[in-house]
């Protein structure tokens, strides 16, 4: 590793904070009617401009160390941050439209978004617990409000309250686990604590549960088994495009600082906190498989459903091998398009103006929109892992992994909750296809939408045919996590 003490390592964080502030001040100087306008512009215009600084400072495969240690920047760093800007980018844009129609034009929304994913930059390059907190926390505070943004719907303002508090809990849970390590090894720097922990003593048991409750704070924010329970309503109660924002950015961020937690500093003692993560990857994807059957509004199984792709996810991680991390990239770079298009086609569902989340209103989709049946059935399928699209490429790397790994109890347990999840994504298939409407489905209400579902669709059914794109910088990236 090379330690610097410049500012040009720690760019595109520089790039978000200077445009957030410049946003407000924007929001607050501008026409009342204008202000929204001009302050989503710039917040579009941010995440490309932190996009190009991520490159620019990435450049080289030797990590560096900033800001007295606190700050790392690495390939996986570079890696984990394009896909959280890239799924900040395409909230902000989908969003435009709906805040607009549903009473929440305020400038503030984009504001929040962008501190929000100030925080996840943060999170990714942490390399210390002080500075992982302070940026779970600025991710955090952002996000509860966003929740409870739309303020004159009681769903939404009880959805930021549920939020607000379980958040609370598990960043107690965090902070205390944090507290714990540092009081028995004396560091709370990731290089110093490999260093302690890849000693010839085993971990002391004060150690050993600091450790506990530090996993226990994390899988709150990638809403893993059983610190899930907010999931489901927050992601029903939530104005819609910041329930996509919370099912794809956060999640992406969150398990970017479980993997480099656990592997960086935590790695020397995998076996105490490896049956931990064996048992929150399996009951995420049982609970994922079964409690998503009998869900009938969409919103409401989408929440359950990233609880079961988390679950996928982890299994990744409970390997601690270097094939496991790079599965889990490529599984959450799938995972951020197939569940954008999925939420673009969820926020295009307006009967007559009004929006509508049942999965029933989908019914004789196919007949009246074929064009948004065709696309939700790419995403649906991909999701269940049925070949050749994405969803399955991702599915398939992290059950090799796991096998590899000579976990193979836990690749069959993968693959049994895919194959019964894949009931409840065909069943909205099957709706979309064989049932007869009751109301005719609004057309895709902007351009910038139906470019959003293009995209997403075209990338989710084409990636087998391109995947070496997305595997080699994933390759690169687990690879310098491990040198690190």
């Amino acid at each position: 590793m090379i330690e610097t003490h410049d500012f040009i390592t720690v760019l595109p964080e520089l790039i978000l904070a200077i445009a957030a502030m410049v946003m407000m001040m924007v929001g607050a100087y501008s026409p009342k009617d204008k202000a929204l306008g001009r302050v989503t512009g710039l917040a579009l215009i941010t995440p490309i401009l932190a996009i190009a600084g991520v490159l620019f400072v990435g450049g080289g495969t030797e990590a560096r160390i900033a800001m007295s240690g606190l700050f790392v920047v690495d390939s996986f760093g570079v890696f984990m941050k394009l896909l959280v800007l890239v799924a900040s980018f395409l909230a902000i844009l989908m969003s435009d439209g709906y805040i607009r129609r549903e009473n929440m034009a305020r400038f503030e929304y984009p504001i929040l978004i962008t501190f929000a994913t100030l925080g996840m930059l943060a999170m990714i390059s942490a390399n210390d617990l002080m500075s992982l907190y302070i940026g779970l926390e600025l991710q955090s505070l952002s996000l509860y409000v966003l929740a409870a943004m739309q303020r004159d719907s009681i769903r939404s303002t009880e959805a930021g309250l549920k939020y607000f508090v379980l958040g609370a809990v598990s960043s107690g849970m965090l902070l205390y686990g944090c507290s714990m390590i540092y009081g028995f090894t004396g560091t709370t720097n990731y290089s110093e604590l490999a260093g302690y922990l890849t000693g010839a003593e085993p971990a002391s048991v004060g150690l050993v549960i600091g450790l506990v409750f530090l996993l226990a704070g994390l899988a709150f924010k990638v809403s893993a088994v059983p610190f899930h329970m907010w999931t489901p309503d927050v992601y029903e109660g939530a104005p819609t495009p910041v329930t996509a924002f919370f099912a794809v950015a956060p999640k992406i961020a969150a398990m970017a600082l479980f993997l480099r937690t656990m592997i960086g500093p935590f790695g020397g003692v995998i076996a105490d906190w490896q049956q931990i993560i064996f048992f929150i990857s399996v009951a995420s994807m049982a609970l994922g498989a079964l409690a998503a059957i009998n869900q009938t509004n969409i919103k409401r199984l989408m929440a359950y459903s990233s609880i079961g792709h988390i679950g996928y996810a982890l299994i990744g991680l409970a390997t601690g091998t270097e094939i496991g991390v790079k599965a889990v990239l490529m599984y959450l770079a799938i995972y951020l398009f197939m569940n954008v298009g999925t939420f673009a086609i969820i926020l295009s569902m307006k009967v007559q103006g009004r929006m509508v989340e049942n999965i029933s209103d989908l019914a004789g989709l196919h007949k009246n929109r074929p064009f948004m049946a065709i696309l939700l059935m790419i995403f649906m399928f991909s999701m269940a892992g049925i070949p050749p699209l994405a969803g399955f490429l991702g599915k398939f790397f992290i059950f090799d992994a796991a096998v590899k790994a000579g976990l193979i109890w836990l690749a069959v347990i993968g693959a049994i909750a895919s194959v019964i999840s894949a009931f409840y994504y065909i069943r909205i298939i099957k709706v979309m296809y064989f049932e007869d409407a009751v109301e005719v489905m609004d057309p895709v209400g902007s351009k910038r939408m139906g470019l959003i579902l293009v995209v997403t669709g075209v990338v989710t059914a084409t990636m087998i045919g391109w995947f070496p794109a997305v595997s080699n910088p994933a390759a690169q990236a687990a690879a310098s996590l491990f040198a690190g």
